[in-house]
């Protein structure tokens, strides 16, 4: 077997399993660390053997955040073990077209800042694509590329991320099978996925410049790395689909030595995994039959208690029935799980403490604004903690407003008046100088930080928190000012842990949504996680978990284990708090893909939830917010 080995006989740690059906060899991921980790000790094995062999390694590699946990892992294979770089020869895959390389969003700048500038790889052998490459240069410079490829050997592997139109390396939808290196005009979509890296897609280049599907295709071996539930669909696509020029990826089903990794979330739309029982003999436990029951119900179009044995039959659940049945009795067991999910007070009648971290100043209203009126109205002492400021997630024009409105306060009360017209000036001018994507200037994020703390307090209080339980933790990891965050670390696993052990909670709520596009609720999860481990592993108590949904995405009616009802005085009440964050009313600086507004998707959401319990012969709610429990394997 090549060097890309299943990754159940690669390490005992991966936790991975298989994915039956896929035109494409490709195995899910308990966690996206397990990924990573895997990926890492692919690349470590070749390159320990070429260099046993006396051979340089040629790696193909991609930016974004989702190869970036690989990055980080073979950093610390290098700094603990001893890895060396010193004989591989990187060629980065793509590059914006006519930014400078000084820029945060420069590929090159970002490969060197999160992976080549850590290890000992030879500046000589780093090659990236020059992104100021005069026009009627471009043609010679790409065949030059392609020709440096070429007198290293060819690349050795190919490490691969995916857009969610299915693009690999800037290789847009309808990329030929042979295009080679060239200048590309983005796609909408690549565009609109950029927009948050360049503060809004209209700062972010037309063109790009990309290494051909030809080249890629080349490679001795191919990895597709897939993080998160928004590229479910286009991994679907890929791995199940037909060969097409519309997703480039899936001309990877062609690659002799290539497979996906994916983590559950993006591998969540595969038959093997949504549907295992269409592929192969499965154990019919709890998880699945409740899976398929409730699939059942969406293919039928009826409720629970309307399914019969006919209806199992004609959907291939033949074996369920016939181990499980009739189709009654199994209805029945599901109708009684999903009854069991109805929680009016899940906190329970009994005072408690409750906690609800919020990764975002906005989070913990958006996501669960409902829940946390009731944990108010039943009685028990409801803290909030914001992990982190959210301070880049602020216009310019709001910083600037606020500036001038507190100069203009403290020159009608006399208060430090020169003081205030000095940080004005600040303002102003950092504002006036800053060209798109750069990070602020010290003043101008303190300014966008007291905006946030001022809307989290006012969402608050308005679902009837005491100000005297709002915590604001402003973890170390998010404060860089940009996009790209630093790693979770010890740091801020001990704010949360100091917060535990002061605040004692019996229950804590915590974002679960990994199709945050930003990367910091999955951050600010780990962290949780990691502190709750330790005590764990210390042998210390630890509060009861809940896990909830961001802004992105509901969980599957399987997956709910809670859901709290809501009136419409509570929709309403909620939608006020959201109101209270001005600063993402109307128009958000990271929207994402979704055109609506914070609090139509949420109201949306929760209403939607409420329909599907409706569709399945549950009572009718106005509206449902959802949770799940913390298994322990998360993350």
């Amino acid at each position: 077997m090549s060097t890309l080995e299943t990754p159940t006989t690669a390490s005992s740690s991966s936790r991975a399993r298989p994915i039956p059906g896929t035109h494409l060899p490709a195995f899910v991921f308990q966690t996206g660390r397990d990924l990573a980790r895997h990926a890492a000790q692919i690349v470590a094995r070749l390159v320990r053997e070429r260099s046993d062999l006396g051979q340089s390694t040629v790696l193909g590699l991609s930016t974004g955040s989702t190869p970036v946990g690989t990055y980080r892992e073979l950093i610390r294979l290098h700094r603990e073990q001893g890895l060396d770089f010193s004989n591989v020869i990187v060629f980065c895959l793509d590059e914006f077209y006519g930014i400078s390389v000084d820029n945060p969003q420069s590929h090159r700048r970002w490969l060197a800042e999160h992976f080549c500038d850590h290890v000992n790889l030879r500046s000589e052998n780093v090659h990236c694509l020059d992104s100021q490459i005069a026009q009627h240069d471009v043609e010679i410079h790409c065949r030059r590329y392609e020709e440096a490829i070429q007198n290293s050997g060819g690349l050795d592997l190919v490490i691969l991320g995916i857009g969610r139109n299915g693009h690999i390396g800037f290789n847009e939808p309808f990329s030929m099978r042979k295009s080679r290196t060239r200048l590309c005009t983005l796609d909408p979509i690549t565009r609109q996925s950029c927009a948050s890296d360049f503060f809004g897609e209209s700062n972010v280049p037309l063109q790009a410049l990309a290494v051909g599907l030809s080249i890629i295709l080349s490679a001795r071996r191919a990895l597709l790395l897939a993080l998160g539930e928004h590229k479910a669909a286009i991994i679907r696509d890929t791995l199940e689909g037909i060969i097409s020029d519309r997703v480039p990826a899936s001309y990877l089903q062609e690659h002799a030595d290539a497979r996906a990794l994916l983590d559950i979330p993006a591998a969540g739309s595969l038959t093997g995994v949504s549907m295992p029982w269409m592929l192969e003999k499965v154990n019919w436990d709890e998880q699945l039959t409740k899976r398929a029951v409730l699939w059942l119900c969406e293919q039928t179009g009826k409720a629970l208690l309307k399914l019969d044995d006919e209806d199992f039959r004609q959907h291939d659940l033949h074996l369920l029935l016939r181990h499980h049945g009739p189709a009654q009795k199994i209805a029945h067991r599901v109708f009684r799980w999903m009854q069991d999910t109805i929680e009016y007070h899940p906190a329970s009648r009994e005072q408690k403490t409750c906690l609800c971290f919020s990764p975002h100043p906005d989070d913990d209203v958006i996501s669960m604004g409902g829940t946390l009126i009731r944990l108010v109205e039943d009685g028990h002492q409801v803290h909030i903690a914001y992990m982190t400021s959210g301070n880049i997630a602020v216009f310019d024009h709001d910083a600037r407003r606020v500036a001038d409105l507190v100069t203009e306060y403290n020159r009608l009360f006399g208060i430090d008046e020169q003081k205030s017209k000095q940080v004005q000036t600040e303002v102003w001018q950092g504002l006036q100088n800053k060209q798109p994507g750069q990070p602020d200037h010290e003043t101008i994020l303190k300014i966008k930080s007291l905006i946030r703390w001022s809307e989290a307090r006012a969402g608050a209080l308005h679902v009837g928190c005491q100000a005297s339980d709002l915590h604001f933790l402003d973890l170390p990891f998010y404060r860089t000012g940009t996009i790209a965050k630093r790693p979770m670390g010890p740091d801020d696993t001990a704010i949360i842990r100091e917060l535990l052990q002061r605040v004692k909670p019996d229950q804590i709520y915590v974002a679960g949504d990994l199709a945050d596009p930003h990367g910091t609720h999955r951050v600010c999860a780990e962290a949780i996680f990691q502190a709750l481990s330790d005590m764990v592993r210390e042998g210390q108590p630890i509060p009861e978990v809940l896990l909830y949904r961001g802004a992105w995405q509901e969980y599957a009616l399987h997956e709910i284990e809670i859901a709290v009802p809501l009136s419409p005085s509570d929709i309403e009440l909620k939608r006020q708090a959201i109101f209270m964050h001005e600063s993402q009313k109307d128009e958000a600086l990271f929207p994402g893909s979704d055109p609506r507004e914070f609090w139509q998707r949420a109201e949306d959401r929760n209403k939607g939830t409420a329909e599907r319990y409706n569709q399945i012969g549950l009572p009718e709610f106005f509206a449902l917010e959802a949770f799940t429990r913390w298994k322990g394997n998360e993350i």
